[in-house]
């Protein structure tokens, strides 16, 4: 995930934070309530950012295109990323199939963290690379540590700010981004620099866990519905392709330059 400075809790009391911040009762956040907020604040800019009060204590009191954004774990939390049932909770080995990677893929990990991803699709892309970009470089430290311990050659640490992954433009084959884009404190800004990483017909892969399931124990800062997810990406010239929907718990949102 991509982590800001901002927000960084003592390292004892990190991990069971993080799990209550996504899975306790939130706050009401409906789309009602979205709505009749952007009636009565402050009309947004022209890049579509609010700055009121947080409707929901877990946000940041910014809004982008009436999406409250949320606040974002320190790198203090880097053992929950790579907790032993997180496959089972979230199928990532059925995200990594319906990805369809080819051999000579080019991939950045957007918000990689440790790298959970990013060495699990490194051996998918063996003439390829895998760019697992951070804005935090104690997270790209345990990157390159593990690349070096597993003696991997094809993931490459790539530092970035809140504002621009620094990603070299139109060489990308795929973006993924998973469970951390609706921590972007600029969402507008990272997703055209992402939309011009991308090759001709270069796709980007945002997994987000759904909005629309009311069984779904994770707040609602935390979740995504479809329609706010296309509205934001498409916002920046990327078009929508599908909802795969292989998941159990998240969408997986596929979007075409």
């Amino acid at each position: 995930m991509l982590i800001p400075f901002r927000f960084r809790l003592p390292v004892a009391l990190l991990a069971p934070a993080l799990l209550a911040a996504c899975t306790q009762t939130p706050i009401a956040e409906s789309n009602a309530g979205l709505a009749a907020q952007r009636r009565l604040g402050a009309a947004p800019d022209t890049a579509g950012y609010q700055r009121k009060a947080p409707q929901d204590p877990n946000g940041i009191g910014k809004y982008y295109m009436g999406r409250q954004i949320a606040h974002v774990m320190g790198h203090e939390a880097a053992p929950w990323l790579e907790r032993s049932d997180r496959q089972q909770q979230e199928g990532t080995d059925v995200l990594l199939r319906n990805l369809r990677l080819k051999p000579t893929d080019v991939v950045a990990d957007l918000g990689a963290g440790t790298g959970y991803f990013s060495f699990r699709i490194s051996p998918l892309v063996p003439q390829g690379k895998v760019l697992a970009v951070d804005i935090q470089p104690e997270m790209l430290d345990k990157v390159r540590a593990a690349s070096a311990e597993r003696s991997i050659t094809n993931v490459e640490p790539v530092l970035g700010t809140v504002r621009n992954p620094n990603l070299p433009a139109a060489s990308l084959d795929l973006v993924l981004i998973v469970d951390a884009y609706h921590e972007f404190d600029h969402p507008r800004e990272m997703m055209r620099a992402v939309r011009n990483s991308l090759k001709p017909g270069g796709r980007v892969a945002l997994v987000e866990y759904r909005a629309e399931d009311p069984e779904l124990h994770i707040k609602r800062i935390h979740r995504m519905s479809e329609e706010q997810a296309r509205r934001e990406l498409e916002a920046v010239g990327l078009k929508f392709v599908e909802n795969n929907k292989a998941l159990p718990q998240q969408h997986l949102l596929i979007f075409q330059r």
